[in-house]
């Protein structure tokens, strides 16, 4: 499995987790929020922008009727699906100016296509990935269509069983495209810890020989980090400069401060995952000085039988090694030792 290239970027196993922050429609249809969103992604420490590119007739029908209503015990719940979409969009002449803003700063930008017009306006704008939203994943026809493109297509798991992720995986590959990141994910919202099931994430990667992260709805930024432990290499959360805004994702995304604080958080995990070798590294090696060892506890003479009063293993370890407990009790000394001294195999007979 070859890592993937997002824009500037090396993503998957092994390296850093791209982490990503997704705009939604957080910005509330005013550009200048978008804006600042942007620039604050980049202060918080974010690797990249995302974005929703939809028409909402392209993603739903304008209909009044029962099966265009959101149910289900949702926080939407009697919102028309057409109304809803219409209200998160990110207005397409903005694609560019966001884009350059984002490169300007050194992230990278991409979008979600909901239609394949949506995907040949993003890959006429020269986007660096798409992403299939969860909702999205039967969508095969659109699926091949953004995978034909040759650039990375970031897929989300959230109402996929095995058999969905298998025709989608597959959908890109017919395409020629094996630049593939899968986003364990669970299509709740918010999503109770309990839902999370990041197990699965190893599972994936080894299922399907793909790079695997985590796109997020939790309340908090456990599930990233923990993630992060579990090796996914693509980290996705909603993000939102303040919650006052309100808007529809403003429950499950995460102000800047706390991107912050889940920035930080995911690279010192990294950090602590290290490897599987049996290393003493330098610091434990000198801790080691102050592990137990045999002392000599009283004074003794010379032909002293070693016993539990005169012999003690004690902090720190400069003495013999206490494995050797068994085989000194009972000795005699050699000559006279005092109360502190070092025991050694050449002081006994």
């Amino acid at each position: 499995m070859s890592s993937i290239v997002i824009g500037k970027r090396q993503v998957g196993s092994g390296m850093p987790a791209f982490i990503v922050g997704e705009l939604s429609g957080n910005h509330r249809g005013d550009f200048e929020i978008a804006r600042k969103s942007v620039l604050s992604m980049k202060e918080c420490g974010l690797d990249a922008v995302k974005i929703q590119t939809l028409k909402p007739g392209n993603i739903t029908l304008d209909s009044e009727r029962e099966d265009f209503v959101v149910g289900g015990g949702t926080i939407w719940d009697g919102a028309r699906f057409h109304d809803l979409y219409k209200e998160i969009y990110t207005p397409w002449e903005w694609t560019v100016p966001l884009m350059e803003l984002a490169q300007s700063l050194d992230m990278e930008f991409f979008s979600s296509p909901f239609g394949h017009e949506e995907v040949e306006f993003l890959d006429q704008c020269g986007i660096s990935a798409f992403k299939i939203a969860s909702f999205e994943i039967t969508d095969i026809p659109l699926i091949e269509h953004a995978a034909s493109k040759g650039k990375p297509i970031i897929i989300s798991t959230g109402i996929a069983g095995y058999d969905d992720i298998e025709l989608a995986v597959n959908a890109c590959r017919r395409m020629g495209n094996d630049q593939i990141i899968i986003l364990k994910c669970t299509s709740s919202y918010p999503t109770p810890p309990e839902e999370a099931n990041l197990s699965l994430i190893p599972r994936i990667r080894k299922d399907f020989n793909v790079e695997v992260g985590l796109s997020d709805h939790t309340l908090d930024i456990l599930a990233p980090v923990a993630a992060t432990i579990y090796g996914a290499c693509f980290i996705e959360k909603h993000f939102i400069l303040d919650k006052s805004l309100g808007g529809p994702d403003a429950s499950f995304s995460l102000e800047p401060q706390d991107w912050k604080n889940l920035v930080d958080s995911v690279r010192n995990a990294e950090k602590m995952i290290g490897s599987d070798a049996y290393e003493i590294t330098d610091k434990m090696r000198a801790s080691r000085d102050h592990a137990r060892s045999l002392y000599i506890a009283e004074d003794v003479k010379q032909g002293d039988v070693v016993t539990e009063l005169n012999v003690k293993s004690v902090r720190p370890g400069f003495g013999l090694h206490p494995k050797y407990w068994a085989k000194v009790k009972g000795m005699k000394f050699k000559g006279e030792h005092q109360k502190g001294e070092r025991l050694g195999l050449e002081m006994l007979e």
